[in-house]
């Protein structure tokens, strides 16, 4: 009868444990930063060959997931239409887009501006309830 006490005392205890550990790692989460560009391409051979690879370089580096987007893909509904590319990444959180934008604001201004205008906004992410 003893042995039994011990053995429901061990798994309450452990599942309060368990509950407890589960809450302070979701209070630590942070939410996803995401990125919208939206870039008007005027000159699609240099873009691609010169701005795309290191662009994609930049996104790998910092954990950047690729959403949605590309080359007339974007309908506009109200408002001026969209650009000819709309590109939306996922990053890890608002830092590392802070970071990632620090890294490829240089790429962009040093390259992808001889082909492109470009439009880059960093927007907060929500953490599911």
């Amino acid at each position: 009868m003893k042995s039994h006490h011990q053995i429901v005392a061990a798994v309450i205890g452990s599942f309060v444990l368990g509950a407890g550990a589960g809450s302070i790692l979701h209070a630590q989460t942070k939410a996803p930063g995401y990125v919208i560009a939206e870039i008007d391409v005027k000159d699609q051979d240099g873009y691609m060959k010169d701005f795309v690879p290191k662009a994609q370089a930049n996104i790998k580096e910092f954990g950047g997931k690729y959403i949605a987007g590309g080359a007339n893909k974007a309908i506009g509904f109200s408002g001026a239409a969209p650009p000819n590319r709309v590109v939306l990444l996922q990053f890890p959180d608002m830092d590392t887009v802070k970071a990632f934008e620090e890294k490829e604001g240089r790429n962009t201004k040093e390259v992808g501006s001889k082909y492109a205008s470009f439009r880059v906004i960093g927007v907060e992410g929500v953490l599911p309830k």
